[in-house]
């Protein structure tokens, strides 16, 4: 009787050439993250907003978001995105996405691994991240550590985000 193995796994920095792996992976998992959440219209508007190319390679290179890619047998399967923000050792994760067909195997909390990893290493103290007052993430982000900070509304175009903002201590 054989014993199945987990997939190989593998979490590597991304790069301005890893922009279409990103588009690509932000294309199929969108519309099933938000579709429940937010209005099609808001859901097409802000993925205009975010996932252009140039608007990637200016949160790579202007804002200095590091992003992260899993790969899970070679294949990409998800990504994370976070950087520094003013404050003694603020961090935040502004993006997570596993794809739908990868999600339960523990792709997610392998990222958030690995970011938290690299925050400590950066001397880090606090990472802090917003999420959708209805996405069912939430409870994803609680088991992980992550304790509700506040509330904040955000405009994005003629639409409102209205999150909760988290936070996970490091130290």
């Amino acid at each position: 009787m054989s014993v199945p193995t987990a997939a190989p796994l593998r979490i590597q920095s991304a790069t301005l050439a890893d922009i279409p792996t990103i588009i690509g992976l932000a294309e199929a998992t969108w519309e099933p993250t938000y579709r429940f959440i937010i209005s099609r219209e808001q859901i097409d508007y802000m993925y205009r907003v975010i996932y252009t190319p140039a608007s990637l390679e200016r949160q790579m290179t202007e804002q200095g978001h590091t992003f992260l890619l899993v790969y899970v047998d070679g294949e990409a399967s998800g990504y994370a995105s976070f950087s520094a923000q003013p404050g003694e050792g603020l961090y935040k994760l502004h993006k997570i996405y596993v794809l739908p067909s990868a999600q339960g195997q523990g792709l997610g909390q392998q990222l958030v691994q690995a970011v938290e990893q690299t925050v400590r290493e950066a001397g880090g103290q606090t990472l802090e991240l917003n999420v959708n007052r209805h996405n069912p993430a939430l409870a994803f982000y609680e088991r992980l550590g992550f304790k509700l900070h506040r509330e904040e509304d955000i405009a994005i175009g003629p639409y409102w985000m209205n999150d909760y903002v988290m936070r996970k201590e490091l130290r």
